[in-house]
Protein backbone atom coordinates (compact mmCIF):
# COMPACT_ATOMS: atom_id res chain seq x y z
CA UNK A 1 0.00 0.00 0.00
CA UNK A 2 1.39 3.41 -1.00
CA UNK A 3 0.75 6.31 1.42
CA UNK A 4 1.82 9.95 1.27
CA UNK A 5 2.38 12.37 4.15
CA UNK A 6 3.58 15.95 3.96
CA UNK A 7 6.33 17.83 5.76
CA UNK A 8 8.49 20.80 4.90
CA UNK A 9 12.14 21.78 4.37
CA UNK A 10 13.39 25.28 5.21
CA UNK A 11 15.91 27.06 2.98
CA UNK A 12 16.86 30.55 4.05
CA UNK A 13 13.64 31.97 5.51
CA UNK A 14 11.31 30.16 3.10
CA UNK A 15 9.94 26.62 3.22
CA UNK A 16 9.34 23.97 0.55
CA UNK A 17 6.79 21.17 0.86
CA UNK A 18 8.32 17.69 1.13
CA UNK A 19 6.23 14.61 0.29
CA UNK A 20 6.99 11.37 2.16
CA UNK A 21 5.98 8.44 -0.05
CA UNK A 22 5.92 5.11 1.81
CA UNK A 23 5.40 1.72 0.22
CA UNK A 24 5.16 -1.41 2.40
CA UNK A 25 5.46 -4.69 0.47
CA UNK A 26 6.62 -8.26 0.96
CA UNK A 27 10.23 -8.55 2.13
CA UNK A 28 12.47 -7.44 5.01
CA UNK A 29 14.48 -4.54 3.63
CA UNK A 30 14.28 -0.86 4.72
CA UNK A 31 15.21 1.84 2.20
CA UNK A 32 15.09 5.62 2.74
CA UNK A 33 15.86 7.70 -0.38
CA UNK A 34 15.59 11.35 -1.43
CA UNK A 35 18.90 12.85 -0.19
CA UNK A 36 18.37 12.41 3.58
CA UNK A 37 21.20 13.41 5.91
CA UNK A 38 22.41 11.32 8.88
CA UNK A 39 19.77 12.70 11.28
CA UNK A 40 16.97 11.70 8.87
CA UNK A 41 18.47 8.25 8.29
CA UNK A 42 18.60 7.66 12.05
CA UNK A 43 14.84 8.28 12.27
CA UNK A 44 14.15 4.54 11.84
CA UNK A 45 15.54 3.74 15.31
CA UNK A 46 13.62 6.60 16.98
CA UNK A 47 10.36 5.75 15.21
CA UNK A 48 10.65 2.01 15.88
CA UNK A 49 11.19 2.59 19.61
CA UNK A 50 8.41 5.18 19.86
CA UNK A 51 5.89 2.91 18.16
CA UNK A 52 6.83 -0.18 20.16
CA UNK A 53 6.63 1.59 23.52
CA UNK A 54 3.16 2.95 22.64
CA UNK A 55 1.60 -0.32 21.50
CA UNK A 56 2.21 -0.12 17.75
CA UNK A 57 4.43 -2.22 15.51
CA UNK A 58 7.21 -1.44 13.07
CA UNK A 59 6.26 -3.57 10.01
CA UNK A 60 8.45 -6.65 9.50
CA UNK A 61 8.20 -6.13 5.75
CA UNK A 62 10.00 -4.34 2.94
CA UNK A 63 9.62 -0.57 3.48
CA UNK A 64 10.60 1.94 0.80
CA UNK A 65 10.41 5.64 1.68
CA UNK A 66 11.00 8.40 -0.86
CA UNK A 67 11.29 12.04 0.25
CA UNK A 68 10.27 14.13 -2.76
CA UNK A 69 11.52 16.28 -4.41
CA UNK A 70 14.44 13.84 -4.38
CA UNK A 71 17.02 16.43 -5.51
CA UNK A 72 16.60 18.64 -2.39
CA UNK A 73 18.76 17.65 0.59
CA UNK A 74 16.72 16.89 3.73
CA UNK A 75 18.36 17.57 7.08
CA UNK A 76 17.40 17.42 10.74
CA UNK A 77 15.22 15.24 12.90
CA UNK A 78 11.92 17.06 12.31
CA UNK A 79 10.77 14.46 9.74
CA UNK A 80 10.26 11.76 12.41
CA UNK A 81 6.53 12.44 12.84
CA UNK A 82 5.45 12.45 9.16
CA UNK A 83 7.59 9.35 8.49
CA UNK A 84 6.06 7.52 11.47
CA UNK A 85 2.53 8.44 10.40
CA UNK A 86 3.20 7.29 6.84
CA UNK A 87 4.64 3.92 7.98
CA UNK A 88 1.63 3.31 10.26
CA UNK A 89 -0.84 4.21 7.51
CA UNK A 90 0.97 2.16 4.86
CA UNK A 91 0.93 -0.88 7.15
CA UNK A 92 -2.79 -0.43 7.88
CA UNK A 93 -2.43 0.47 11.57
CA UNK A 94 -4.10 3.91 11.28
CA UNK A 95 -6.61 5.63 8.99
CA UNK A 96 -4.86 7.39 6.07
CA UNK A 97 -7.82 9.59 5.00
CA UNK A 98 -6.74 12.74 6.87
CA UNK A 99 -3.04 12.65 5.96
CA UNK A 100 -3.44 14.67 2.75
CA UNK A 101 -5.00 17.60 4.67
CA UNK A 102 -2.20 18.24 7.15
CA UNK A 103 1.48 19.07 7.28
CA UNK A 104 3.18 17.03 10.02
CA UNK A 105 6.54 17.92 11.59
CA UNK A 106 8.20 16.89 14.84
CA UNK A 107 11.14 15.06 16.38
CA UNK A 108 10.33 11.86 18.30
CA UNK A 109 11.93 10.79 21.56
CA UNK A 110 12.33 7.05 22.12
CA UNK A 111 9.17 7.07 24.27
CA UNK A 112 7.11 8.89 21.62
CA UNK A 113 7.27 12.37 23.14
CA UNK A 114 7.44 15.16 20.55
CA UNK A 115 10.44 17.51 20.84
CA UNK A 116 10.40 21.13 19.55
CA UNK A 117 11.78 21.90 16.10
CA UNK A 118 13.21 24.89 14.19
CA UNK A 119 11.69 26.93 11.36
CA UNK A 120 8.04 26.50 12.37
CA UNK A 121 6.80 29.92 11.15
CA UNK A 122 8.09 29.58 7.55
CA UNK A 123 6.63 26.05 7.43
CA UNK A 124 3.22 27.29 8.62
CA UNK A 125 3.23 30.13 6.07
CA UNK A 126 4.08 27.68 3.29
CA UNK A 127 1.38 25.23 4.47
CA UNK A 128 -1.26 27.94 4.16
CA UNK A 129 0.11 28.97 0.77
CA UNK A 130 -0.04 25.34 -0.48
CA UNK A 131 -3.69 25.02 0.63
CA UNK A 132 -3.32 22.59 3.54
CA UNK A 133 -6.10 22.60 6.11
CA UNK A 134 -3.84 22.37 9.15
CA UNK A 135 -0.44 21.81 10.73
CA UNK A 136 0.30 19.18 13.40
CA UNK A 137 3.51 19.79 15.36
CA UNK A 138 5.04 19.63 18.86
CA UNK A 139 3.05 21.57 21.46
CA UNK A 140 6.10 23.69 22.36
CA UNK A 141 5.98 25.23 18.83
CA UNK A 142 2.21 25.60 18.54
CA UNK A 143 1.94 29.30 19.51
CA UNK A 144 4.60 30.23 16.99
CA UNK A 145 2.73 28.50 14.14
CA UNK A 146 -0.66 29.88 15.27
CA UNK A 147 0.47 33.35 14.16
CA UNK A 148 -0.57 32.27 10.64
CA UNK A 149 -4.30 32.86 10.29
CA UNK A 150 -6.72 30.60 8.34
CA UNK A 151 -4.49 27.61 9.16
CA UNK A 152 -5.58 25.15 11.87
CA UNK A 153 -2.68 24.49 14.23
CA UNK A 154 -2.64 21.46 16.54
CA UNK A 155 0.08 21.02 19.14
CA UNK A 156 0.71 17.48 20.36
CA UNK A 157 2.65 16.24 23.39
CA UNK A 158 3.31 12.75 21.98
CA UNK A 159 2.74 10.50 18.98
CA UNK A 160 -0.29 8.77 20.57
CA UNK A 161 -2.24 12.06 20.49
CA UNK A 162 -1.41 12.45 16.79
CA UNK A 163 -2.44 8.84 15.99
CA UNK A 164 -5.75 9.27 17.85
CA UNK A 165 -6.42 12.53 15.99
CA UNK A 166 -5.73 10.91 12.61
CA UNK A 167 -8.10 8.07 13.58
CA UNK A 168 -10.91 10.58 14.09
CA UNK A 169 -10.78 11.02 17.86
CA UNK A 170 -10.82 14.61 19.26
CA UNK A 171 -7.41 14.14 20.90
CA UNK A 172 -5.90 17.51 19.93
CA UNK A 173 -7.08 21.02 20.70
CA UNK A 174 -6.60 23.73 18.11
CA UNK A 175 -4.21 26.51 19.15
CA UNK A 176 -5.74 29.93 18.46
CA UNK A 177 -4.20 33.32 19.22
CA UNK A 178 -5.27 36.84 18.34
CA UNK A 179 -2.09 37.89 16.56
CA UNK A 180 -2.86 41.59 16.30
CA UNK A 181 -4.07 41.97 19.87
CA UNK A 182 -1.06 40.12 21.27
CA UNK A 183 1.33 42.04 19.02
CA UNK A 184 0.06 45.54 19.81
CA UNK A 185 -0.16 44.81 23.53
CA UNK A 186 3.58 44.14 23.72
CA UNK A 187 5.14 46.52 21.17
CA UNK A 188 6.28 49.19 23.63
CA UNK A 189 6.95 46.95 26.61
CA UNK A 190 10.66 47.32 27.46
CA UNK A 191 12.33 47.27 30.91
CA UNK A 192 15.10 49.69 29.83
CA UNK A 193 14.65 53.44 29.43
CA UNK A 194 16.72 56.46 28.40
CA UNK A 195 15.86 58.14 31.69
CA UNK A 196 18.07 55.56 33.45
CA UNK A 197 21.15 57.33 32.06
CA UNK A 198 22.34 60.38 33.99
CA UNK A 199 23.84 63.21 31.96
CA UNK A 200 25.28 62.47 28.50
CA UNK A 201 22.72 64.75 26.84
CA UNK A 202 24.93 65.27 23.77
CA UNK A 203 25.25 61.49 23.30
CA UNK A 204 21.50 61.01 23.69
CA UNK A 205 20.97 63.66 21.05
CA UNK A 206 23.31 61.82 18.66
CA UNK A 207 21.54 58.51 19.33
CA UNK A 208 18.18 60.16 18.65
CA UNK A 209 19.50 61.38 15.28
CA UNK A 210 20.91 57.93 14.51
CA UNK A 211 17.57 56.28 15.34
CA UNK A 212 15.61 58.86 13.32
CA UNK A 213 17.65 58.28 10.14
CA UNK A 214 18.72 54.66 10.76
CA UNK A 215 22.34 55.83 10.77
CA UNK A 216 25.19 53.60 11.87
CA UNK A 217 27.06 55.10 14.83
CA UNK A 218 30.32 54.55 16.71
CA UNK A 219 30.86 55.72 20.29
CA UNK A 220 34.44 56.46 21.34
CA UNK A 221 35.18 56.98 25.02
CA UNK A 222 37.08 55.77 28.11
CA UNK A 223 35.96 52.80 30.24
CA UNK A 224 32.94 53.54 32.42
CA UNK A 225 31.66 56.47 30.39
CA UNK A 226 28.34 54.73 29.67
CA UNK A 227 28.79 53.57 26.06
CA UNK A 228 27.25 50.12 26.56
CA UNK A 229 24.46 51.41 28.80
CA UNK A 230 23.45 53.95 26.16
CA UNK A 231 23.67 51.44 23.29
CA UNK A 232 21.37 48.96 25.05
CA UNK A 233 18.67 51.63 25.22
CA UNK A 234 18.65 52.43 21.51
CA UNK A 235 15.85 49.90 20.75
CA UNK A 236 13.61 51.81 23.19
CA UNK A 237 13.66 54.91 20.96
CA UNK A 238 13.30 53.13 17.63
CA UNK A 239 9.82 53.11 16.04
CA UNK A 240 7.72 50.10 17.14
CA UNK A 241 7.60 47.09 14.85
CA UNK A 242 5.04 47.05 12.10
CA UNK A 243 3.24 43.69 11.85
CA UNK A 244 5.09 42.96 8.59
CA UNK A 245 8.49 43.66 10.20
CA UNK A 246 7.59 41.52 13.21
CA UNK A 247 6.67 38.56 10.99
CA UNK A 248 9.85 38.89 8.93
CA UNK A 249 12.05 39.09 12.03
CA UNK A 250 10.22 36.20 13.73
CA UNK A 251 10.80 34.02 10.64
CA UNK A 252 14.56 34.50 10.92
CA UNK A 253 14.62 33.72 14.65
CA UNK A 254 12.35 30.73 14.02
CA UNK A 255 14.80 29.30 11.46
CA UNK A 256 17.61 29.78 14.00
CA UNK A 257 15.57 28.09 16.75
CA UNK A 258 15.52 31.20 18.95
CA UNK A 259 11.75 31.33 19.63
CA UNK A 260 10.67 29.97 23.01
CA UNK A 261 7.37 28.16 23.61
CA UNK A 262 5.73 31.20 25.25
CA UNK A 263 6.42 33.47 22.27
CA UNK A 264 4.15 33.60 19.25
CA UNK A 265 5.45 36.74 17.57
CA UNK A 266 8.44 38.97 18.30
CA UNK A 267 7.19 42.36 19.47
CA UNK A 268 10.44 44.15 20.32
CA UNK A 269 13.22 45.05 17.93
CA UNK A 270 16.17 42.68 18.37
CA UNK A 271 19.35 43.84 20.08
CA UNK A 272 22.27 41.54 19.31
CA UNK A 273 25.61 41.98 21.07
CA UNK A 274 28.09 39.27 19.99
CA UNK A 275 31.39 38.82 21.84
CA UNK A 276 34.54 40.03 20.08
CA UNK A 277 35.81 36.43 19.73
CA UNK A 278 33.00 35.66 17.25
CA UNK A 279 33.94 34.02 13.92
CA UNK A 280 33.05 35.47 10.54
CA UNK A 281 30.63 32.56 9.85
CA UNK A 282 28.83 33.14 13.17
CA UNK A 283 28.52 36.85 12.36
CA UNK A 284 27.20 36.72 8.78
CA UNK A 285 25.82 33.17 8.74
CA UNK A 286 26.88 29.93 7.08
CA UNK A 287 27.83 26.36 7.87
CA UNK A 288 27.27 23.13 5.93
CA UNK A 289 23.54 23.80 6.16
CA UNK A 290 23.58 27.62 6.17
CA UNK A 291 22.02 29.18 9.24
CA UNK A 292 21.42 32.91 9.87
CA UNK A 293 24.24 34.78 11.60
CA UNK A 294 24.15 37.67 14.05
CA UNK A 295 23.64 40.28 11.31
CA UNK A 296 20.44 38.50 10.23
CA UNK A 297 19.25 37.94 13.80
CA UNK A 298 19.63 41.74 14.20
CA UNK A 299 17.42 42.36 11.14
CA UNK A 300 15.07 45.33 11.76
CA UNK A 301 16.95 45.99 15.01
CA UNK A 302 20.37 46.83 16.41
CA UNK A 303 23.72 45.04 16.08
CA UNK A 304 26.01 46.24 18.87
CA UNK A 305 29.74 45.56 18.53
CA UNK A 306 31.39 46.43 21.84
CA UNK A 307 35.16 47.12 21.77
CA UNK A 308 35.22 47.20 17.96
CA UNK A 309 39.05 47.08 17.51
CA UNK A 310 39.18 43.80 19.46
CA UNK A 311 37.19 41.98 16.75
CA UNK A 312 39.28 40.10 14.21
CA UNK A 313 39.80 42.19 11.10
CA UNK A 314 38.45 39.43 8.83
CA UNK A 315 35.22 39.38 10.87
CA UNK A 316 34.69 43.11 10.45
CA UNK A 317 35.51 43.08 6.74
CA UNK A 318 32.78 40.52 5.91
CA UNK A 319 30.22 43.06 7.17
CA UNK A 320 31.01 45.58 4.46
CA UNK A 321 28.77 44.11 1.77
CA UNK A 322 25.75 43.43 4.06
CA UNK A 323 25.96 47.01 5.37
CA UNK A 324 25.53 48.26 1.80
CA UNK A 325 23.08 45.68 0.39
CA UNK A 326 21.12 44.96 3.59
CA UNK A 327 21.09 41.24 2.87
CA UNK A 328 23.61 38.39 2.82
CA UNK A 329 23.82 35.61 0.24
CA UNK A 330 25.52 32.40 1.39
CA UNK A 331 26.58 30.25 -1.56
CA UNK A 332 27.53 26.59 -1.63
CA UNK A 333 28.45 24.35 -4.58
CA UNK A 334 24.89 23.13 -5.20
CA UNK A 335 22.72 25.91 -3.76
CA UNK A 336 22.65 29.35 -2.20
CA UNK A 337 20.41 30.94 0.42
CA UNK A 338 19.70 34.58 1.12
CA UNK A 339 18.99 36.09 4.52
CA UNK A 340 17.85 39.69 5.11
CA UNK A 341 20.28 41.81 7.15
CA UNK A 342 18.87 45.32 7.43
CA UNK A 343 20.22 46.40 10.80
CA UNK A 344 21.47 49.52 12.52
CA UNK A 345 25.14 49.11 13.44
CA UNK A 346 26.13 50.55 16.81
CA UNK A 347 29.79 50.16 17.75
CA UNK A 348 31.83 51.30 20.72
CA UNK A 349 35.55 51.48 21.41
CA UNK A 350 38.13 52.91 23.76
CA UNK A 351 40.09 55.78 22.19
CA UNK A 352 43.39 53.94 22.81
CA UNK A 353 44.71 50.70 24.39
CA UNK A 354 44.89 52.25 27.88
CA UNK A 355 41.50 53.91 27.38
CA UNK A 356 42.32 57.45 28.51
CA UNK A 357 43.30 59.38 25.37
CA UNK A 358 41.51 62.78 25.49
CA UNK A 359 40.25 62.03 29.04
CA UNK A 360 39.49 65.27 30.96
CA UNK A 361 41.25 64.20 34.18
CA UNK A 362 43.42 61.12 33.53
CA UNK A 363 46.59 60.99 31.46
CA UNK A 364 47.01 58.61 28.53
CA UNK A 365 50.09 56.38 29.01
CA UNK A 366 50.21 55.06 25.43
CA UNK A 367 53.42 55.61 23.44
CA UNK A 368 53.45 58.07 20.49
CA UNK A 369 51.69 56.68 17.45
CA UNK A 370 49.90 53.92 19.40
CA UNK A 371 46.56 55.74 19.36
CA UNK A 372 46.55 55.99 15.57
CA UNK A 373 47.72 52.38 15.27
CA UNK A 374 44.83 51.28 17.52
CA UNK A 375 42.32 53.15 15.34
CA UNK A 376 43.86 51.63 12.20
CA UNK A 377 42.61 48.20 13.34
CA UNK A 378 39.32 49.39 11.87
CA UNK A 379 39.61 49.71 8.09
CA UNK A 380 38.71 52.89 6.23
CA UNK A 381 36.01 51.18 4.13
CA UNK A 382 34.23 50.03 7.30
CA UNK A 383 34.44 53.47 8.94
CA UNK A 384 33.14 54.84 5.64
CA UNK A 385 29.86 53.02 6.31
CA UNK A 386 29.42 54.58 9.75
CA UNK A 387 27.67 57.95 9.54
CA UNK A 388 28.11 59.26 13.09
CA UNK A 389 31.35 59.24 15.10
CA UNK A 390 30.92 60.52 18.63
CA UNK A 391 33.30 61.05 21.53
CA UNK A 392 31.81 60.11 24.90
CA UNK A 393 33.23 61.72 28.06
CA UNK A 394 32.73 60.43 31.62
CA UNK A 395 29.78 61.77 33.61
CA UNK A 396 30.83 64.04 36.55
CA UNK A 397 29.72 63.02 40.04
CA UNK A 398 27.27 65.90 40.46
CA UNK A 399 25.32 64.57 37.43
CA UNK A 400 25.35 61.02 38.77
CA UNK A 401 24.03 62.15 42.15
CA UNK A 402 21.12 64.18 40.71
CA UNK A 403 17.76 62.70 41.68
CA UNK A 404 15.65 64.25 38.92
CA UNK A 405 15.33 61.91 35.94
CA UNK A 406 16.12 62.86 32.37
CA UNK A 407 13.83 62.56 29.36
CA UNK A 408 12.07 59.21 28.96
CA UNK A 409 12.43 56.98 25.92
CA UNK A 410 8.75 57.41 25.06
CA UNK A 411 9.02 61.13 24.31
CA UNK A 412 12.24 60.63 22.31
CA UNK A 413 10.58 57.82 20.35
CA UNK A 414 7.67 60.09 19.40
CA UNK A 415 10.09 62.54 17.76
CA UNK A 416 11.87 59.69 15.99
CA UNK A 417 8.56 58.34 14.64
CA UNK A 418 7.61 61.79 13.30
CA UNK A 419 10.96 62.04 11.50
CA UNK A 420 10.59 58.52 10.08
CA UNK A 421 7.11 59.37 8.79
CA UNK A 422 8.59 62.34 6.89
CA UNK A 423 11.21 60.05 5.35
CA UNK A 424 8.64 57.41 4.47
CA UNK A 425 6.69 60.01 2.53
CA UNK A 426 9.87 61.30 0.85
CA UNK A 427 11.03 57.90 -0.34
CA UNK A 428 7.66 56.36 -1.24
CA UNK A 429 8.68 56.29 -4.93
CA UNK A 430 12.12 54.83 -4.18
CA UNK A 431 11.91 51.06 -3.67
CA UNK A 432 14.03 49.65 -0.85
CA UNK A 433 14.77 53.07 0.70
CA UNK A 434 12.93 54.02 3.88
CA UNK A 435 15.44 56.13 5.82
CA UNK A 436 18.00 58.85 5.10
CA UNK A 437 20.95 56.56 5.81
CA UNK A 438 20.05 54.52 2.71
CA UNK A 439 20.22 57.42 0.26
CA UNK A 440 22.66 57.10 -2.65
CA UNK A 441 24.58 60.03 -4.14
CA UNK A 442 21.84 60.83 -6.66
CA UNK A 443 19.18 60.93 -3.94
CA UNK A 444 21.39 63.10 -1.72
CA UNK A 445 21.67 65.67 -4.55
CA UNK A 446 17.88 65.51 -5.00
CA UNK A 447 16.83 65.83 -1.36
CA UNK A 448 19.64 67.93 0.16
CA UNK A 449 19.73 71.38 -1.43
CA UNK A 450 22.36 73.68 0.09
CA UNK A 451 22.45 77.47 -0.10
CA UNK A 452 25.70 79.40 -0.63
CA UNK A 453 26.29 79.92 3.10
CA UNK A 454 25.96 76.19 3.78
CA UNK A 455 28.28 75.29 0.91
CA UNK A 456 30.90 77.70 2.27
CA UNK A 457 30.50 76.23 5.77
CA UNK A 458 31.08 72.63 4.70
CA UNK A 459 34.00 73.69 2.47
CA UNK A 460 35.69 75.47 5.39
CA UNK A 461 34.99 72.52 7.70
CA UNK A 462 36.64 70.06 5.35
CA UNK A 463 39.68 72.34 4.93
CA UNK A 464 40.18 73.42 8.54
CA UNK A 465 39.27 70.21 10.34
CA UNK A 466 41.00 67.99 7.81
CA UNK A 467 37.84 66.02 7.06
CA UNK A 468 38.24 63.36 4.39
CA UNK A 469 36.26 63.39 1.16
CA UNK A 470 34.26 60.34 2.26
CA UNK A 471 32.83 62.38 5.14
CA UNK A 472 30.99 64.72 2.73
CA UNK A 473 28.03 62.44 1.85
CA UNK A 474 27.74 61.23 5.44
CA UNK A 475 27.50 64.79 6.74
CA UNK A 476 24.73 65.61 4.25
CA UNK A 477 22.74 62.49 5.19
CA UNK A 478 22.95 63.26 8.91
CA UNK A 479 22.11 66.93 8.28
CA UNK A 480 18.99 65.81 6.37
CA UNK A 481 17.90 63.74 9.38
CA UNK A 482 18.48 66.64 11.80
CA UNK A 483 16.30 68.81 9.56
CA UNK A 484 13.60 66.11 9.57
CA UNK A 485 13.62 66.04 13.38
CA UNK A 486 12.87 69.76 13.28
CA UNK A 487 10.33 69.25 10.46
CA UNK A 488 12.34 71.61 8.23
CA UNK A 489 11.91 71.19 4.48
CA UNK A 490 15.42 72.41 3.69
CA UNK A 491 18.78 71.65 5.29
CA UNK A 492 19.94 74.82 7.05
CA UNK A 493 23.36 75.98 8.23
CA UNK A 494 22.90 74.92 11.86
CA UNK A 495 21.86 71.43 10.72
CA UNK A 496 25.13 71.14 8.81
CA UNK A 497 27.13 72.47 11.76
CA UNK A 498 25.76 69.78 14.05
CA UNK A 499 26.33 67.05 11.45
CA UNK A 500 29.97 68.14 11.02
CA UNK A 501 30.43 67.79 14.78
CA UNK A 502 29.59 64.07 14.45
CA UNK A 503 32.65 63.18 12.34
CA UNK A 504 35.34 62.96 15.03
CA UNK A 505 37.34 60.09 13.57
CA UNK A 506 37.60 61.70 10.14
CA UNK A 507 39.71 64.56 11.45
CA UNK A 508 43.30 64.18 10.27
CA UNK A 509 44.70 65.22 13.64
CA UNK A 510 42.58 62.73 15.64
CA UNK A 511 44.90 60.42 17.55
CA UNK A 512 47.97 62.36 16.46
Amino acid sequence: MLVKTFGSAVFGIDATTITMEVDVTTGIKFMLVGLPDSAVKESQQRIESALRLNGYKWPKQKIIINMAPADIRKEGSAYDLPLAAAVLAASGQIDASLLSKYVLMGELSLDGTLQPIKGVLPIAINARKEGFEGFILPKANAREAAVVDTLKVYGAENIVEVIDFLNGKPALEETVIDTRAEFYAQTTNNPLDFSDVKGQENVKRALEIAAAGSHNIILVGPPGSGKTMLAKRIPTILPPFSLKEALETTKIHSVAGKIDKETSLMTRRPFRSPHHTISDVALVGGGNYPQPGEISLAHNGVLFLDELPEFKRTVLEVMRQPLEDRNITISRAKFSVEYPASFMLVASMNPCPCGYYNHPSKDCVCAPGVVQKYLNKISGPLLDRIDIHLEVVPVPFRKLSEMNGSEKSESVRERVIRARNIQEERFKEHKGVYANAQMNSKQIREFVQLDEESIELIKNAMDRLGLSARAYDRILKVARTIADLEAEENVLTHHLSEAIHYRSLDRENWGG
